[in-house]
């Protein structure tokens, strides 16, 4: 397929922007894939393309976390695995139920994780840490659930994320967000792999792009490095409302 300079220019600025949302509050895919259907490339062609450019990002934000200790070694391993057969079974749902009725079902969770996040004074607070296998066991669950979401869905599960390991596991802010890089690099990998092995990737387009991403990504773990908390609320809350609209618009606007 011809890649022309005009597609260049309107994937790449927006997958920056995509990689530093995503590296703060999850979600970046919420901009990132429409970004490539926008400059006109089907839509198979479009997830595959994206997962190349979003997996670029991902390593550096998650190398970026490991080097400032926000990861885990063997918690974000167990995640990483449980994330993948999560994936693996999403994916096989996905082909079992309804896509609109699991949107559809999705338009009544959104509202309740964003009232989490306004009912939430301080998202990093300080809660009572459970025991490191208990911990482990929940966040394991957590990212099997999630994962399974991601191979059926897909959008948000950066946010889901971090709204179950801290609000749930009781993990602090910071080790949920390295966490949660782990989780969607191993799943990311694994789908990039298919997509490959399949010839969807537009290898040019997601290269090119994959550097953006990787500097949106940079600067936004840099904030979060920085800032914490103060930055993730309003961008969670953001990327919510952005993906209800985007459900109300497929379920009952989309041709």
């Amino acid at each position: 397929m011809e890649i022309t300079w005009v597609q260049f220019a309107v994937v790449c600025p927006l997958v920056m922007l995509a990689g530093f949302v995503d590296a703060v509050a999850g979600g970046g895919g919420l901009i990132s894939l429409p970004a490539y259907m926008l400059a006109g490339l089907p839509v198979h062609i479009s997830i595959a393309t994206n997962k190349l450019s979003s997996c670029m990002g991902t390593v550096v934000a998650t190398a970026r976390y490991a080097r400032s200790g926000y990861v885990k070694a063997r918690l974000s391993v167990l995640c990483a695995v449980c994330s993948l057969a999560g994936s693996v079974i999403g994916s096989n749902l996905s082909l079992l139920l309804s896509e609109r009725t699991f949107k559809i079902a999705m338009l009544f969770i959104l509202p309740l994780a964003a009232f989490y996040v306004l009912r939430s004074k301080d998202l990093d607070r300080v809660r009572t840490p459970f025991s490191e296998r208990r911990t482990a066991l929940l966040a394991a669950i957590i990212a099997l659930a999630v994962g399974c979401y991601d191979g059926f869905y897909g959008p948000g599960t950066g946010t889901f994320l971090l709204l179950l390991l801290t609000g749930c596991a009781h993990m602090t802010l910071r080790d949920a967000a390295g966490t949660t890089k782990v989780i969607n690099l191993a799943s990311n990998v694994a789908a990039l792999t298919v997509f490959l092995l399949n010839n969807q990737v537009l290898l040019p387009l997601g290269l090119t792009a994959g550097l953006f991403s990787i500097a949106g990504n940079s600067l936004g773990a840099a904030m979060f490095i920085g800032r914490g908390a103060k930055c993730v609320k309003p961008l969670m809350l953001t990327v919510l409302a952005v993906f209800f609209a985007r459900l109300v618009y497929e379920l009952f606007f989309e041709a």
